[in-house]
């Protein structure tokens, strides 16, 4: 890839307006004894330590670009939702207290959390100030219905806030958005810069971790402006349907519209594997818990039980199996989360002998 046209093609976020939040560019390189073990050449983009906290991830690409909107319109409250282990939620609390902005979450419990002692990104989010409302999934209530009742109840805070004079922005779960999305063709282009600058060249797969669909489908936008030719994978961390492709498509081909620019992505380039969801989101598997500990021993690399380690697990499983031939180059996107290692045991799963 021609390190001219990337940043040519950089150009075109100019004009559009960016909280500045990470420390960008995050860092990419080679795992030497993994790579050696599974005989690819395998690269780690470390999303997990994109700042501004020691609890970064990819979710700070997004905000940078929908916070920054969010101040062009004059917004001084932030509504988000997700679980109550949320890496969004989370992530958006700390932007919001870095740019002087009031963050209300609306979380929803599909592991319930003991109040009296809490954890991880939920404790976080206490210890950052963020107004927290928890939606608990009480007598059969199902995960929908509890979505439903989160929208309703930020829908009327929204009106009390707004009646007061106030101005709010609500962003969806995970921050995916087409304006959220510009995030990850940014972080896309600044990928294909450093494999030049590192005279690693072109490369033959990405993985990435397949969640609420704006990081997996700015990726493919990025992919696509750059008309290169690596393949990518997302490995999904919840059950998908056909509608979802249909989802990531929409948010890709949006986005790129925000940019000016006529490229598009069609379905065909969705590519979503579901084979390593296991019973559900927020449910261990045992196959991501072995990736934990082999990156963690092998490469003092933390990875987390909801995301990255059933994505890790699906790209060890894809060279073992031969899809992913020997010698290949592949790059895995880190999103972080290593603070669900540090949830309920629900979510932890097994990750010690």
């Amino acid at each position: 890839m021609n390190k001219e046209r990337v940043l040519e093609k950089q150009k075109l976020f100019e004009s559009i307006s960016q909280a500045q939040l990470g420390y960008f560019p995050t860092p990419i390189y080679k795992v030497n004894k993994i790579s050696e073990e599974l005989g690819v050449e395998l690269y780690l983009k470390r999303d997990d330590i994109t700042g501004p906290s020691v609890f970064g991830g990819n979710k700070i690409r997004k905000l940078e670009f929908l916070l920054g909107d969010a101040i062009d319109k004059g917004s001084s409250y932030i509504i988000t939702h997700g679980a109550t282990q949320s890496n969004h939620a989370m992530q958006t609390a700390t932007a919001c207290n870095k740019l002087g902005l009031n963050c209300i979450l609306y979380l929803l419990a599909l592991v319930s959390p003991d109040m009296s002692n809490l954890k991880s990104n939920l404790l976080l989010d206490k210890v950052l100030g963020a107004e927290t409302n928890i939606i608990e999934l009480e007598g059969g209530m199902t995960e929908a219905e509890g979505e439903k009742i989160a929208h309703e109840k930020a829908k009327e805070r929204i009106k009390e806030l707004e009646s007061e004079g106030k101005f709010c922005y609500e962003i969806p779960v995970g921050g995916s958005t087409p304006v959220g999305t510009l995030g990850f063709i940014k972080g896309l282009l600044e990928l294909y810069i450093q494999l030049e600058e590192n005279h690693v060249g072109d490369i033959d797969y990405l993985f990435v971790t397949a969640g609420s669909g704006g990081t997996l489908a700015g990726i493919l936008a990025g992919i696509s402006l750059l008309d290169s030719d690596t393949n990518v994978i997302g490995i999904a961390a919840s059950p998908k349907g056909e509608e979802y492709k249909e989802r990531v498509v929409g948010l890709a081909n949006d986005a790129l519209k925000l940019l000016g620019v006529n490229e598009t992505i069609s379905r065909d380039s969705v590519k979503v594997d579901t084979n390593y969801v296991g019973k559900g989101y927020e449910i261990p598997t045992e196959e991501a818990s072995n990736a934990i500990k082999y990156f963690a021993r092998k490469e003092g690399i933390i990875l987390d039980p909801v995301y990255t380690g059933k994505a890790m697990s699906g790209l060890i499983d894809y060279v073992k199996s031969g899809i992913i031939p020997q010698g290949s180059k592949v790059v895995f996107w880190h999103t972080g989360g290593g603070t669900g290692l540090f949830a309920e045991k629900e979510i932890v799963g097994d990750i010690f002998d």
